[in-house]
């Protein structure tokens, strides 16, 4: 199978199962995902959508963020993982947005990775959920799944994501980054993979072996 088949089998299969997916995290406007996907890092969706509704209530805008303290947020954020290091990236990132960016999110992903505590992944996130930029945002699980299933070789995340970003489509690039993710949380864990329940076995390069990577 060619690596172009390989592709339009898998995507043909997401998109018949799956057409309608996004992000897990709870949001009500671009600033608020921000912060949000900055609070997701090493920490689950779930825990961090706990705890977003009373920071959302009482940061409503970049300014009211910007104003705060680093340990007033801390206190807000201290149950989520890295707290200290988190604070500072939010502060720092509201304070950039009302110098910088007229309180508005970016849609350049190089913009949005001047920001404090937004890295490549992050920046495509945002790009892609609130703007529907055609790029792809690589984490942990969508590296794993990518090179499970064939879809690159790439042995760092950058390389994944040009092998990923070269063969998906533009107008699937946003979506496809979601079917990867949710595939990779649910299904294709990291330690246990559940290959008896996976209906994308059939192109999976990995099944059944001692150590999938």
């Amino acid at each position: 199978m060619t690596r172009e088949e390989r592709y339009g089998e898998i995507l043909g299969w997401f998109k018949a199962n799956s057409p309608d997916v996004g992000t897990e995290l709870r949001y009500d406007s671009p600033f608020h995902l921000l912060i949000a996907v900055i609070l997701s890092a090493q920490c689950t969706d779930k825990r961090v959508n706990m705890y977003t509704p009373e920071i959302f209530r009482k940061y409503p805008v970049p300014e009211k963020l910007a104003e705060a303290g680093i340990d007033e947020v801390y206190e807000d954020i201290r149950s989520i993982t890295f707290p200290n290091s988190k604070a500072r990236h939010l502060v720092g990132m509201a304070r950039m947005l009302v110098e910088d960016f007229g309180g508005k999110v970016p849609e350049n992903p190089e913009d949005l990775m001047k920001l404090p505590g937004v890295g490549r992944k992050t920046a495509n996130v945002i790009a892609s959920v609130i703007y529907d930029k055609p790029v792809i945002a690589v984490d942990t699980h969508v590296y794993r799944v990518s090179r499970r299933l064939g879809l690159s070789d790439g042995k760092t995340v950058t390389e994944v994501e040009k092998d990923l970003t070269d063969n998906i489509p533009p107008e699937l690039r946003p979506v496809a980054h979601h079917w990867l993710i949710l595939h990779g949380r649910y299904v294709c864990t990291a330690r246990k993979p559940g290959c008896d329940k996976c209906e994308l076995a059939r192109w999976c390069r990995t099944r059944n072996t001692d150590n999938p990577q």
